[in-house]
Parts: structure tokens; sequence; C-alpha cells
């Protein structure tokens, strides 16, 4: 059986979807998966051994200028790859009419998804095939789970989330740990100052924290916690594959919510996920080794890109001053001593 999978972004909603791969992949035997995800992200399931070809797709660049992705014929090698091949289904597991519904659609093969009371854009559910009602107050991992279940014809069992990532840890003489601060949402950046804190205790117990960057602004960041007096380990820049060893060998990660942290979950490492504005019943870090620190604040979880609390705080975002270093220090030595 040959399925397409359509599910572009962001990097944390393509790791909540690798458990649905592992079930389907345990319950029908010989299942083959094709994979369509934004060019930025096509590293990463390819690292599921279920996945056979990736088909990358620039979305994101070509909304700021159509015209041009066209004329470099960009546009057309896409659609030349995405119907190369027939399917025996195609899931649309994003749920968005502009950035995935119109995507499986034009694939070869019937497709499935949520149905307009379960995805996230109600207009998808005329579009497909078969659409189905997945009940929208669960994690993520689940949703998936059940989405592929429905699709596909079997049982959903009560086991675990099973990544099923196949990773090569970077090998290094000395243990480090991975403190992951880069995300999209301003207000979910834990303060620069903690962080420095941060690497205080991990140079304390002689253990490098290394602080990955991608972008310049990223790496503004980690300079910035040089200023206020931390001790990060800058590495190189690494791409997503080269990020993805380097997490699989980490002793311990904290990171805040941003895909690479659901990432280093995923891979089986203790990984202790920092939630201020955003809910981690709905989007929290999963693994045997994970743990989710949630702020105790009054207008925690706001669910807000930026924080507009106009109170007195002595950081902000404002909700992580119920999540001091020194607090989070002991829960990812407790983490880590529970996994020994």
């Amino acid at each position: 059986m040959r399925v397409l999978i359509v599910k572009t972004s962001s990097l944390g909603d393509l790791v909540h979807c690798f458990p649905a791969l592992s079930d389907a992949a345990r319950a029908i035997p010989g299942i083959r998966f094709d994979w369509v995800a934004e060019q930025a992200f096509a590293g990463l399931p390819s690292l599921h051994p279920a996945v056979e070809r990736v088909i990358p797709i620039g979305l994101r660049r070509w909304r700021k200028n159509w015209r041009r992705a066209w004329r470099k014929g960009e546009i057309q090698r896409f659609w030349r790859d995405l119907r190369r091949d027939e399917y025996d289904c195609v899931i649309d597991a994003q749920g968005l009419l502009l950035k995935s519904a119109w995507v499986a659609r034009a694939a070869h093969g019937p497709s499935a998804g949520y149905d307009r009371h379960s995805a996230r854009d109600r207009w998808v559910g005329g579009m497909y095939h078969g659409a189905h009602a997945i009940a929208r107050d669960q994690h993520a991992i689940v949703r998936n789970r059940q989405l592929f279940a429905a699709v596909l014809g079997y049982a959903l069992d009560a086991a675990e989330p099973d990544f099923g990532l196949r990773v090569e840890a970077r090998h290094v003489d000395k243990p480090y740990l991975v403190f992951l601060h880069a995300t999209t949402w301003p207000s979910k950046h834990y303060p620069d100052l903690y962080w420095a804190e941060l690497t205080h205790y991990a140079a304390q117990a002689g253990l490098p924290a290394a602080m990955p960057w991608h972008g310049p602004m990223e790496r503004v960041r980690i300079e910035s916690i040089r200023d206020r007096g931390g001790k990060p380990v800058l590495p190189a820049r690494m791409e997503l594959s080269e990020l993805a060893a380097f997490l699989a060998g980490a002793r311990a990660v904290i990171g805040v919510d941003s895909g690479l942290t659901h990432l280093a979950a995923a891979l089986g490492r203790p990984t202790l996920g920092l939630y201020g504005p955003t809910a981690p019943g709905l989007s929290g870090v999963v693994g045997q080794r994970a743990r989710n620190l949630r702020a105790d604040f009054p207008c925690a979880p706001c669910m807000r890109r930026d924080c507009d609390y106009r109170g007195e705080a002595e950081r902000h975002p404002a909700c992580f001053t119920t999540l001091p270093p020194g607090e989070v220090w002991e829960a990812m030595r407790a983490l880590v001593n529970a996994d020994a």
C-alpha cells in the first residue's frame, strides 16, 4: 500500500505526525509513505524508515513572489513531482485550505482529512473524498494517530507514541547539554538573563551548554546571553539532519515551545519543555523521557504571539517569572536522574 502524506509545516507539526506512521506500519505490513513538506523541513520525514520519498514544496517562499517562482519553473516542477505516482490514499494531516487541502486534492489518489468540525480550517472538509471527525480538544499527536487509523482502517491500540526515528547520535568525547532558545513567537522566548543563569548551573556541573542557531537573530540572542554573563557554547551552524544527530547525542535538552524541542523528545532524549503563553496539554513535548514545565501566571496560557501584560514583572515575558532558572535546573536534574 502506498500513501501520500501532506503535512508541510511547521517543524513541530511534522514531528507530531511520526507516531501515526509507526502505528500504520505495525498495522499494515509493507505500507510505504511519500510526504509533501516545506523545503526547510524536507530533511525530516526521511528520518522515519516508513518514508520512501519526500516531495519538497516552497509555499512559504512562493507566497512572497508567485510570478518569480512560476518563471523559474519551481511550481511546475513541484506539480510534476506531486502527480508522478498513483497513491492508494492521500492524507491531509494539516487541515488548511490554502496550505494543504489543495495539494491533497491535486495528487493522484483518493484524498482524506479532517471534517469541517475537526480541521483548523472549516472549509477543507468538502475538498476530500473522505472526511473524518476527530475531536479537537486532544494533543496533536493523538489527533494524528486517530486520523490515520480512521483513514487506513485499522484499530488504534493504547500503546505509547512510537516516533520511530532512526538517527545516529553525533559522537563526542564529553557529555553536553543543549538549550533550545529559538522560537517564532516573541512571547515564547525564555528571558536571556534566565538562560545565562542556566548556563552557569551547567558549567558548575561540568556540562557545556550548547545553544544551536540558524538565522542571524538567533545568533544575536546568544550574544545577548553572553553579554548578561552567560557561558553558552556556540556550535557551528547546522542543517536539520546535522542538528538531529546533535540532539540525539545530548545528555539532556531544555527548550522553549518549538519544533526542535519536540524533535529532541521524539529522539528519546531527556527533554524539558518550558511553556508560558502556550498550553502543553494540546502541544506539549511527548516522550518517555520528556516533561513539560508550565508557567503559573494569571494570564497564562494566553495563546498570544506578543506578550501584552502591563503589570509589574521582574522579566518579560512576565509568565516566565514563575519558571525561574533554579527551578528549571532542578527539574532537569530530576529528569536526568530518573533516566539513569
